[in-house]
Order: C-alpha cells, then sequence, then structure tokens
C-alpha cells in the first residue's frame, strides 16, 4: 500500500486558486480556506527507520514537511513533516488541534545554551568555513527523534538546548505522538515526552528521560546578525539518514512563511491560527525528516531551527524533496519559546491589536505596498500608539513590511513587553511611532 502526501501549491493572490488567510483584529491571519493539494508518494526510509538499521521503530517512510509563502505573494501551505504511517494517507489540509497537553509538568529555569555561547569553533575565514570542523563540533549537539502515532511512524531531528535533556524541535514533529524517542549522534537511543508545545510557532521541547550526564548543548548564536549570502550548515535526519550535514547560504531574511498548526489530534480541525513565520530562507538542502534539526553558521552556533520548505506543486510532477529553497525558525524567536515551554510548558505571544490588509499609499512621487490598517482594536498596543485605519505600516524595526502576513510575521516574532517602532504612510507622510506590545489576554 503507497503512503501519499499533499502537495502544498503556490497561492498568487491576484487570480489564484486559493484564497490567502485574512489576518484578525489581534493581528494574526485568520483560519486559511481549504487548500487544493495534489498527493504525492512519501520518500522512502531505510529499512531500520528513522536512525537506519538500529532505527527504534523499524521500517517507514519520513513524509515532507513543507510551507513557505514568499513575501506579499506566494504562499506554500504546509505538508506535515514526518508521519511514516504504515498505510493510508494524511490530507495536509486539515488544521490539527492546539489542545495538546504536556506530558511533562516540570518547571525549570534551565539555562538554554553553553554557557555564555561562544562559537566553539573560530573559523580562519569566516566567508570560508571548513565545514568539516563546524560538523564536528556541531553533530553531538543534534539528534534523531522518532515519534509513534495512531497513523505509524514518524522520523523528525532535534536540537540539544541544554544540559537537563531538554531538546528542541518542531510541534509537527511530536504533533499526535503516542510514544517518543531521541537517538544521540553515538547511536544511544533514550525515551523521551513532551515538555511543551506551541503550534503557533511550530515549536515544541521534548525532554530525554533519564538523560545522560555527558549532552552536549548546542552553541546559541544571533540570528539577527546574519546577513544575505552568510554560509550555514543544515544537520538533521533527513529520509532517517541521521547525521546528515548540507550547506549553502542564507538566501534571504525575513520571508514570511505560512503554514499550518498541528495540535494531537490529526483527525480535528485546530481553531488556532497558521503558523506564520519571519523565516530565513537557504539553499542549504532541507529534506524530509530535518524538521527540528539545526542551521548554524560556519563558527557552530544556531541561528535557526528548520522547519519546511518550498516544493513544486501537480504542475512540477509532485516534487516533495528539495529544490533549493528551505526556511528556518530564527533562533531568537526560538529560543525565547523554548524557554517558556521549559518553564511552564506553553508560550504567549506578543500582540498588536489590528486587523491588517495587503495596501499600496503614496508616498510623494513614489507608491508603497504594505500592511493597510483596516480596523484598530481598542485599548490595545495600537490603539495606545495612535494608529489610525487607513494607515499603511511599511516598516517594523526599520525592517520591510510589505503585506499584511509580513507584518503578522514580524510582530510574532517579538516578545511581550517589547516596544517596536513602527513607519507608517498617512494622508502621503512617512512618520513612525513606538508601540509596546502585550498579550491578548491583556486586551480581553
Amino acid at each position: 500500500m503507497s503512503d501519499q502526501h499533499p502537495t502544498p501549491q503556490w497561492y498568487a493572490p491576484q487570480g489564484g486558486t486559493q484564497t490567502a488567510p485574512r489576518p484578525d483584529a489581534h493581528g494574526s491571519p485568520a483560519h486559511p480556506q481549504s487548500t487544493p493539494t495534489t498527493p504525492i508518494p512519501r520518500a522512502p526510509m531505510g529499512p531500520g527507520g528513522p536512525t537506519g538499521p538500529t532505527g527504534p521503530f523499524g521500517s517507514g517512510s519520513p513524509s515532507p514537511r513543507a510551507g513557505r509563502r514568499r513575501t506579499a505573494e506566494l504562499t506554500v501551505v504546509a505538508v506535515l513533516a514526518a508521519l511514516l504511517s504504515s498505510g493510508g494517507t494524511i490530507a495536509a489540509a486539515r488544521l490539527w488541534d492546539d489542545t495538546q497537553t504536556p506530558s511533562a509538568a516540570t518547571t525549570s529555569s534551565t539555562q538554554l545554551g553553553r554557557g555564555t555561547d561562544p562559537g566553539p569553533i573560530t573559523q580562519a575565514d569566516a566567508t570560508n568555513p571548513n565545514w568539516t570542523v563546524t560538523a564536528d563540533a556541531v553533530s553531538p549537539s543534534v539528534v534523531a527523534i522518532g515519534a509513534r502515532t495512531a497513523q505509524g511512524e514518524a522520523a523528525g531531528s532535534g536540537v540539544i538546548i541544554d544540559g537537563s535533556g531538554h531538546v528542541l524541535t518542531n510541534n509537527h514533529v511530536v504533533a499526535g505522538a503516542q510514544q517518543l524517542t531521541v537517538t544521540l549522534s553515538d547511536g544511544r537511543t533514550f525515551e523521551a515526552s513532551v515538555q511543551g508545545t506551541d503550534p503557533s510557532t511550530d515549536l515544541a521541547v521534548v525532554t530525554i528521560a533519564n538523560a545522560p550526564d555527558d549532552l552536549t548543548p548546542v552553541a546559541l548564536g544571533d540570528s539577527d546578525a546574519l546577513r544575505v549570502g552568510d554560509p550555514v550548515m543544515a544537520v538533521g535526519n533527513p529520509l532517517g539518514l541521521a547525521g546528515t550535514v548540507t550547506t549553502g547560504i542564507v538566501s534571504a531574511l525575513n520571508r514570511p512563511v505560512t503554514t499550518q498548526a498541528q495540535g494531537g489530534d490529526p483527525m480535528q480541525q485546530s481553531q488556532s491560527d497558521p503558523v506564520v513565520t519571519n523565516a530565513i530562507q537557504t539553499s542549504a538542502a532541507i529534506n524530509p525528516g530535518n524538521s527540528g534539526g539545526a542551521l548554524v553558521n560556519g563558527s557552530g552556533q544556531l541561528v535557526g531551527i528548520n522547519s519546511s520548505i518550498a516544493t513544486l506543486g501537480s504542475s512540477g510532477g509532485g516534487q516533495s524533496g528539495n529544490i533549493g529553497i528551505g526556511f528556518a525558525i530564527p533562533v531568537n524567536e526560538a529560543k525565547s519559546i523554548a524557554q517558556q515551554l521549559i518553564d511552564t510548558g506553553t508560550a504567549v505571544h506578543a500582540y498588536l491589536g489590528v486587523t491588517p490588509q495587503d495596501g499600496t499609499a503614496s508616498d510623494g512621487s513614489a507608491t508603497r505596498t504594505g500592511a493597510e490598517i483596516a480596523a484598530v482594536g481598542p485599548d490595545t498596543p495600537a490603539a495606545q500608539a495612535g494608529l489610525q485605519t487607513g494607515d499603511l505600516i511599511t516598516a517594523v524595526d526599520g525592517q520591510p513590511v510589505d503585506s499584511a502576513l509580513s507584518l503578522v510575521a514580524h510582530i510574532r516574532e517579538q516578545a511581550v513587553g517589547n516596544t517596536v517602532k513602527l513607519t507608517i504612510v498617512r494622508g502621503g507622510q512617512t512618520i513612525e511611532v513606538d508601540a509596546t506590545l502585550t498579550t491578548r489576554s491583556q486586551n480581553g
């Protein structure tokens, strides 16, 4: 019996076949419309499961996690990365329940990363790294994750973030898992449990049971320091091939990528918001099973969590593997969510309080695209900052905003309490206002 997966389609707002998610009054996109997809075969995995011949769950085939939105114009809807079913199909258009309960409730004040997180190695030429040295330094911090679900078996990747056994991964890697294992780079396999999940950012933390005392936490980098063209390496478990490394460059920054949130029950449609990420785009090869793995710089510092790929639609022959366009969640966002998941099992998110839509406005003799404010919620950060209906937001903290989803992505990566500088066009004039972000619950 073949095991198949739907392929995401590119979304064209002008005359396309899909409907873009419309952000709601909280600055978050509303639930996506049903999206037509084309089933494609899942990539086969080696006979031993997620880690090869000695994998914890036997044979299976990982499936792609794909999802992508190009700034204001193109969207790829997510294909779940990992459910290796023993038979049957899974519809990627489903939104999974956002009510998964963390299986580990322990509160921790763990220090993420390696102390002060210096790069584990120093490259003689930062623009032309010795990747052999980088791979040696980073591989012990990256694990293969095996998940058994009601639909079958799954394979993904994860990154060790502290010495207490906490592993950062994607939510879609562990969603619906009835049993989890974590396999270290040296081949040791341990049982694991979910510490906490955050479907709206597609991040999760799992805890290794009876974790050994010789774990190697990853060194945390600074994703804000990345520049287009910087060399990067992806480390993970593609197609069940643990310890795989691929290299490339940072192809773009601040790409608003939309994928579909997943919870614990694959048969239930989620009422949660879709995932919107201000992603790092990379040319490093990312394939099914890389989800949750590390994107590192030449110094071996974690700069992103690999989470999604762009794939060709049915017109491209149903290809679901790497086509040179992969996406990672920036580490600065990921570590904030990870700390919350470790401490409380849940995460809170920044809130602006507007209903944005794609729009344009005249700026002198030029025309700018951005996020036009269709409504401002009362007693929200936006209202307190003086934002008005009709304002066109064109930048957040100097970073360009050219669509409604771009604004959502910028706000999603902020922490509660942050003050952001919004550049807006109002009445043909460009002005700047400051807004201090709160949580949605603080505003009713």
